[in-house]
């Protein structure tokens, strides 16, 4: 019984907020919204807060921002719909827009941990494939303990950088996009507690990763520790 109660919990927080927040994308996407679509939008707050060196462009890997290339991307739905989702993701990737331009530390801390992050996967992927062949041709244990190391680098390093993402998502939303909407004609009163519904449901799936790297490394460890 036990069992069962803990299985249906770890299922609820890993899968639950995704769900939470496929559904409400979806709800505030139904219908038309603003007199523009979420591209036009995002150029419109670019040039309200002077960020004239940011393009906006349609992305096939997802809603971001390239703060190398100094582009918002939007995906074909965000960036061709009018609707109040549309309006709300585009608004929060132009934040971070704005976080790189005004130098905010988290932001440029989560870039530099992921290019670390991407390097030491990597190497935690090769002690991982070929320290063991090492260890059984030179018959040294020593080995054994490395490929754990490697291990844990592959499990810790994405945690990190889901650990760090959380906050800068978090204030992309809240103290960032929420005030732009809020501050000018954009969508009205009435609507800003759903805006906020729509940038708390993308916030949690950051929530649900760092929870499913929680999970992972515990998993692996009970594992290990058998």
């Amino acid at each position: 019984m036990y069992l069962i109660a803990a299985v249906l919990l770890i299922f609820i927080l890993l899968y639950g907020p995704q769900w939470w927040a496929r559904h409400t994308l979806a709800r505030y996407d139904r219908q038309e919204y603003f007199s523009g679509t979420g591209q036009e939008f995002a150029r419109m707050l670019l040039a309200a807060l002077h960020l004239e060196g940011v393009r906006v462009e349609i992305s096939s890997i997802g809603d971001h921002y390239d703060p190398v290339k100094k582009t918002v991307g939007l995906s074909l739905r965000v960036a061709n719909r009018r609707s109040l989702s549309a309006i709300v993701v585009a608004s929060h990737e132009v934040a971070h827009a704005f976080q790189d331009a005004r130098g905010y530390p988290l932001f440029s801390a989560r870039i530099r941990i992921i290019k670390v992050a991407e390097r030491v996967e990597r190497l935690g992927y090769l002690v991982f494939i070929l320290f063991p062949i090492i260890g059984v041709v030179l018959k040294a244990p020593i080995m054994g303990r490395l490929m754990l190391v490697g291990a844990g680098f592959i499990l810790l390093m994405p945690l990190i950088v889901h650990l760090v993402t959380l906050p800068v998502e978090l204030d992309a939303s809240f103290h960032h996009a929420l005030p732009l909407l809020m501050s000018g004609p954009y969508i009205p009163d009435e609507d800003l507690p759903s805006a906020r519904r729509i940038l708390t449901a993308c916030a949690l799936t950051y929530v649900t990763s760092a929870l499913a790297g929680i999970f992972n490394i515990w998993r692996w460890a009970r594992v290990l520790y058998r």
